[in-house]
This record gives C-alpha cells, sequence and structure tokens, in this order.
C-alpha cells in the first residue's frame, strides 16, 4: 500500500434511462476506474433504471487522475456492449477539504459545481458537509451513446498521517 495518500469511497447509487442494448432492455453494470485500479458494481438484469446503490473504494495514488466510469450491458454469449461513459476528478471535494468546516451546521452546501463542457454533469453538483463528512452528490451523463445518466456519491476517506488542511 506504499505510495497510497488516501482513499475515494464512489457510492455508485443508480443509472436513469440507459439505452437499450438487448431486445428490449439491458443487464446493466458499472466499472469505475482510476489509473490502474479498475472495480465493478454487480450486474441488474434487464432493467435500463437499475439501482446498485453499491460502494467502490479506490486508492488514491495521484488525486489529479480523473476516476473514470463506463456502463456495459452484460452478455451472456457474446462481448460485453458498451453503454456510455462519463469521468470526473477530485479536485473540487479536495478544495472542500481545505477549508475550515468548523462550526458548520449538518448538511450545509460547502461548494457548488455547475454542468459545463469541461465535465460531465448533467445537473449541479453539491459538495456537503454529512455527519462531520464532507460529501459530493454527481449525476453524470454518459457519453458515446444516445442516453442514459449515472447517479453517484463522492466520499474522501483520510487515511492516518495524511493531511488535505489549509495549513499543510
Amino acid at each position: 500500500m506504499e505510495g497510497i495518500k488516501d482513499l475515494l469511497r464512489i457510492r455508485v447509487k443508480r443509472g436513469m434511462n440507459l439505452a437499450v442494448r438487448d431486445v428490449r432492455s439491458s443487464d446493466p453494470y458499472v466499472v469505475v476506474q482510476m489509473g490502474q485500479q479498475k472495480l465493478k458494481t454487480r450486474v441488474m438484469k434487464k432493467d435500463v433504471n437499475p439501482e446498485w446503490n453499491e460502494d467502490l473504494t479506490l486508492s488514491v495514488f495521484d488525486p489529479n487522475l480523473p476516476i473514470k466510469l463506463t456502463v456495459y450491458d452484460h452478455d451472456t454469449f457474446t462481448k460485453d456492449d458498451k453503454m456510455g461513459d462519463a469521468e470526473f476528478d477530485v479536485k473540487e471535494i479536495l478544495d472542500a477539504l481545505r477549508m475550515d468546516l468548523h462550526g458548520l451546521a449538518d448538511g450545509t452546501v460547502v461548494a457548488r459545481v455547475q454542468p459545463s463542457g469541461e465535465n460531465c454533469l448533467a445537473q449541479e453538483s453539491q459538495i456537503t458537509l454529512r455527519d462531520g463528512k464532507i460529501t459530493q452528490d454527481l449525476c453524470l451523463r454518459l457519453r458515446n451513446v444516445e442516453c442514459g445518466e449515472v447517479e453517484l456519491s463522492v466520499h474522501w476517506i483520510n487515511l492516518a498521517g495524511s493531511s488535505r488542511r489549509k495549513d499543510s
């Protein structure tokens, strides 16, 4: 585990209006990748609006690397079909971790990220203080496909000895 700075916990909540890749539906799953690490959710059978609510945890070696998300349709006898992709970075959540958040009420929105041509956001993303932790909620519009969005929640986990405060 040498070189790991922190952990990033990604809750893959749900997919919305995903593309149909089988006869009338799809069997989607999500692959999340950061650098050489790849994690995947379980396959949801015949569902273009799946609810995974599944936590995936990445080790962060380089916080400048984007997190890539790809949705696939599971096929039994042929190669899995790609159902779109998106990516996001952790710059905004890292900036929020450097803020002085002492005394803020639970549920306080500490930052907002707007959709733009520079990101895959389908709508405004909020970074919120919840239960003493910084969490970012994202709704990503999938690229390279006719339709589909994926909702995520991201939480940064500082490892012992690691510091992201303003004074470091």
